[in-house]
């Protein structure tokens, strides 16, 4: 069983920034490629980022390109979001998601086996 924490989330200001970390319990991170989700009230939930197993991969949906980065340690078995000049749009609930790689990254929340329990992120204007 893989097990997946979040932390980092928070409320902060429009343009200010937050690290979110997804920590991966057992010896196989490196077999599952990583995602990234989140979901707003009354909507749902979107992907926003993923990586490869080696991380040389990486995907984002266009609403974040260029502000977000996903990164990966497999040593310390944590996934990382790096959010930067946050909107307001941004705010909801991130979560970390893990799919044995299949030889492709999957934007589709179906696609992911394990996920975690979420973390908000909040951001005023």
């Amino acid at each position: 069983q893989v097990q997946l924490v979040e932390s980092g989330g928070g409320s902060v200001q429009a343009g200010e920034s937050l690290r979110l970390s997804c920590a991966v319990s057992g010896r196989t991170f490196n077999r599952y490629n990583m995602g990234w989700f989140r979901q707003a009230p009354g909507k749902e939930r979107e992907f926003v980022a993923a990586i490869g197993v080696s991380g040389g991969i990486t995907s984002y949906t266009q609403s974040v390109k260029g502000r977000f980065t996903i990164s990966r340690d497999n040593a310390e078995t944590t996934a990382y979001l790096q959010m930067n000049t946050l909107k307001p749009e941004d705010t909801a609930v991130y979560y970390c998601a893990a799919d044995l790689n299949r030889g492709r990254i999957y934007l589709e929340p179906r696609a992911y086996d394990f996920w975690g329990q979420g973390t908000q992120v909040t951001v005023s204007s």
